[in-house]
């Protein structure tokens, strides 16, 4: 039984959770993103994201029942199997109203028609709509009440090219005792490429 399979089965078939698909970088690059963010985040900025919730988002999902868990696993899995190496380069520091990310380069575009395969197949499905707004490959680092306005310089050293992609189920709410917000449980990860 896969984990994802074991969290629907401990959710009652109607209950719902809330889920996003992404793709989870390497320990080497979290690191260095996280080092980043001690450095150029200055203290009272904002909730800075913690090392183990740093990611890309692929597709938010939103609140779904929690019988189409291992449906969306099972379309997830195929898309990364179909998927080819990912390289992501830093290109820039950006801010929206309420969060501070890193954007990236997609080097070759792999990234993107992964991002798109999982969403078409997700929206074939039933369990998605796709936004019209192109998908941007970014990791958020810090979240705000309002924009707080940084102009900081990207990570440049903090290339992404080893990931998994990865379903994950978020639940609102700080941990106890944690800067962290939502908290995110990987339901399923998948190795691109079959590797």
């Amino acid at each position: 039984m896969t984990e994802s399979a074991a969290i629907a089965g401990s959710v009652a078939g109607d209950g719902r959770i809330r889920l996003f698909c992404g793709l989870r970088p390497s320990a080497e690059a979290v690191a260095c993103l996280a080092a980043w963010q001690a450095e150029h985040l200055p203290p009272g900025a904002g909730r800075v994201v913690v090392p183990e919730h740093l990611h890309l988002t692929l597709a938010f999902l939103g609140h779904r029942p929690a019988s189409e868990v291992a449906a969306i696993g099972a379309e997830l899995r195929a898309a990364a199997e179909a998927a080819g190496p990912v390289e992501l380069r830093p290109l820039r520091y950006r801010e929206t109203r309420g969060v501070g990310m890193v954007v990236y380069e997609d080097a070759d575009g792999t990234a993107t028609t992964l991002a798109e395969d999982v969403q078409a197949r997700l929206e074939r499905i039933g369990v998605y709509r796709r936004e019209q707004r192109r998908w941007l490959p970014h990791v958020t680092v810090v979240r705000f009440r309002e924009k707080a306005g940084l102009r900081l310089e990207p990570p440049n050293t903090c290339s992404i090219r080893d990931v998994r992609a990865a379903l994950y189920r978020s639940d609102l709410g700080r941990a106890p005792g944690r800067n962290s917000g939502a908290r995110y449980t990987e339901l399923e990860t998948a190795a691109l490429g079959g590797r």
